[in-house]
């Protein structure tokens, strides 16, 4: 969480270039794949990870919580949740 509007907006408009740490940039880099199509994480993905610092615990977290902001946001959209 942050309060720094700069690099908020700099996240939304392109992750990949913002001034974020390579650790950083590897986990969000995970959570778009898994996002986009959860079938392609491979073990490779969570040998990235383990390099980057992250151990099962901080693992699991990272893909449970993008697991269910995924999952919520389905959930959200399915019922019309936001729209007019």
């Amino acid at each position: 969480m942050t309060l720094d509007r700069p690099l908020v907006e700099a996240l939304e408009h392109d992750y990949a270039n913002a001034p974020i740490s390579a650790t950083d940039r590897i986990m969000l880099d995970h959570v778009i794949k898994l996002t986009r199509d959860a079938t392609k994480v491979c073990k490779d993905d969570i040998e990235k990870l383990r390099e980057a610092g992250f151990d099962d615990r901080g693992i699991l977290q990272i893909t449970l919580i993008a697991s269910w902001f995924n999952y919520i946001n389905r959930v959200a959209d399915a019922l019309g949740v936001g729209r007019e």
